[in-house]
């Protein structure tokens, strides 16, 4: 009987540790792709996968808190190597290493933006020093992965005089507990079913950049039919520049960099955006007087909503250290 009992424990055990891992489904090793590289992988463990990252040429270039990914990366061409992560709750980590060629990187988009959006015309709207109205929604868990991420602690203080530009800027601060968890902040504007342009600028200042595994900066359109989401981020950990890639959601890497920003100075963003009846077209930005053309253009998704807004999110890093934004001279102009 107590060799059954032992059989059973070790079966047991067996069947735990055989579990855990990361299966990745795509690229395969030795195999060979263009740029943007197509990634799709999964975790499991005894205990719930808090987040998975890529790592190539062990520099990490893409994270999420799930236990499950479907992302392209752009990575320049020749061999590379390949490590893609796992977490669990417990901290226990788990690997998948392979080996890769990218042949050549993604072709030009045609046409190439000379310039950004027209001027705007007189007949536009300017919602302005957003970052004063009231009425600011938020979440922590509907930030993470499908709208299912982990709990953070947050907060919003607006009308602060100093750090602030105007004399009256928001402070935005997240901590916590668990790993990579995030904060999404928003202001409802009102619909704009008929805009086809916009235009968001931002002012911001962070105290500890180094501790931020992303900031977000998002429009949000519903015409009732489609949700446009022109959503961007400053992947500082990856050290890149983000657009929200398609209808399903995720994250695609434009190969601009977004290294962390300076710690306690303002920092100015423009992103430009346009929309057809399907589809959002992510025209370029300019950040601190640099400006890039992005002209990458992703399907819609259904809704039946009507809604314009602007969004603002913090991550949180692996320990959860605080660190606190400010924004000010929030404006978003469309037409």
């Amino acid at each position: 009987m107590k060799n059954a009992i032992r059989l059973m424990i070790a079966t047991l055990t067996l069947a735990t540790a055989s579990f855990a891992g990361v299966t990745v489904s795509s690229p395969t090793s030795g195999s060979t792709s263009g740029s943007p590289v197509h990634f799709v992988a999964s975790a499991t463990s005894a205990n719930p996968i808090t987040a998975m990252r890529i790592y190539v040429d062990s520099i990490s270039v893409y994270l999420i808190s799930a236990s499950k990914l479907d992302t392209y990366v752009a990575i320049a061409a020749g061999g590379h190597s390949v490590v893609v992560q796992a977490w669990d709750s417990t901290g226990a980590v788990f690997k998948a290493s392979l080996s890769m060629t990218v042949s050549g990187t993604a072709p030009t988009p045609t046409p190439t933006p000379t310039s950004g959006l027209p001027a705007p015309p007189s007949t536009a709207v300017v919602k302005s020093n957003i970052d004063q109205m009231t009425g600011w929604a938020s979440c922590t868990v509907c930030a993470g992965a499908n709208a299912a991420g982990p709990v953070a602690t947050f907060s919003m203080v607006e009308n602060q005089v100093s750090p602030s530009l105007d004399g009256a800027s928001a402070k935005f601060s997240i901590s916590g507990t668990t790993p990579y968890s995030d904060a999404l902040w928003w202001k409802q504007l009102g619909a704009a079913d008929g805009a086809t342009n916009l235009k968001y600028d931002v002012a911001f200042y962070i105290t500890n950049p180094g501790v931020s595994q992303a900031l977000e900066f998002d429009n949000n359109q519903s015409n009732g039919v489609h949700k446009f989401i022109y959503g961007t981020q400053c992947n500082i950990k990856g050290n890149h520049w983000d657009v929200w890639g398609n209808a399903a959601g995720n994250w695609i890497s434009t190969g601009i960099p977004c290294s962390a920003p300076t710690a306690f100075v303002w920092h100015h963003l423009t992103w430009e955006f346009q929309r057809t009846s399907t589809n959002v077209i992510f025209v370029g930005f300019t950040y601190d007087g640099v400006t890039h053309y992005v002209n990458r253009s992703y399907p819609a998704r259904s809704s039946s909503v009507h809604e314009m807004n602007v969004a603002f999110q913090m991550d949180g890093d692996f320990a959860m250290h605080a660190y606190s934004t400010w924004l000010d001279k929030v404006a978003l102009t469309y037409w």
